[in-house]
């Protein structure tokens, strides 16, 4: 299929889930991100959730992080869309957070961080049994990625589609995927 049309797809499928639904898959996904190894994480780079877009809840993992690894140091986006670039900082907390214009959270006071995280949680509409991804189209992600040996994670309610038909150069693979069901790696 091509992005644009699972883009639809996506947007369709995530809108149809009841409150109770979200709430389950996010709860499947927060269970399944506990399986990852985390033991040579020093630093996680993790999405923050567009709320009205049913985006996987990320506030569970972020939670979960910081009572279970509070040395991992957590980092998040906010992106400047005259320039279509992510900066990224250190996050401190929920009260720090304030939505842009596009309903994304994004840090207020937080201090910049400028290292490489060593594992990047990758926000998603779909994605294929190859590794590709479909996101919102602007592509922030794949820009923050390209040359990264970071470890790629995607996080979605949904199983992969067979492909997506128009892949580009630029586009990055993710190295897993996570869903309520199962860690997708396609580096087998």
């Amino acid at each position: 299929m091509l992005k644009s049309a699972l883009r639809k797809q996506a947007l369709n499928q995530r809108n149809a889930l009841t409150k109770e639904n979200l709430q389950s898959l996010n709860e499947k996904l927060l269970a399944q991100f506990k399986k990852l190894d985390l033991s040579n994480i020093e630093s996680l780079h993790i999405f923050l959730p567009i709320i009205h877009q049913r985006e996987p809840d990320t506030f569970l993992i972020i939670d979960w992080l910081q009572q279970q690894h509070p040395a991992i140091e957590i980092v998040v986006p906010k992106a400047d869309f005259k320039t279509s670039i992510m900066n990224h900082y250190s996050y401190l907390n929920k009260e720090d957070l304030l939505n842009n214009h596009y309903h994304i959270p994004e840090p207020q006071k937080a201090k910049p961080f400028s290292g490489t995280p060593d594992m990047v949680i990758v926000p998603l509409l779909a994605f294929d049994k190859k590794g590709y991804r479909v996101g919102y189209g602007k592509g922030f992600y794949d820009r923050f990625l390209s040359g990264l040996t970071t470890l790629k994670i995607g996080l979605s309610f949904f199983d992969a589609v067979e492909e997506i038909n128009d892949v580009h150069l630029n586009d990055i693979r993710l190295d897993k995927c996570i869903t309520p069901t199962a860690i997708i790696d396609f580096k087998i």
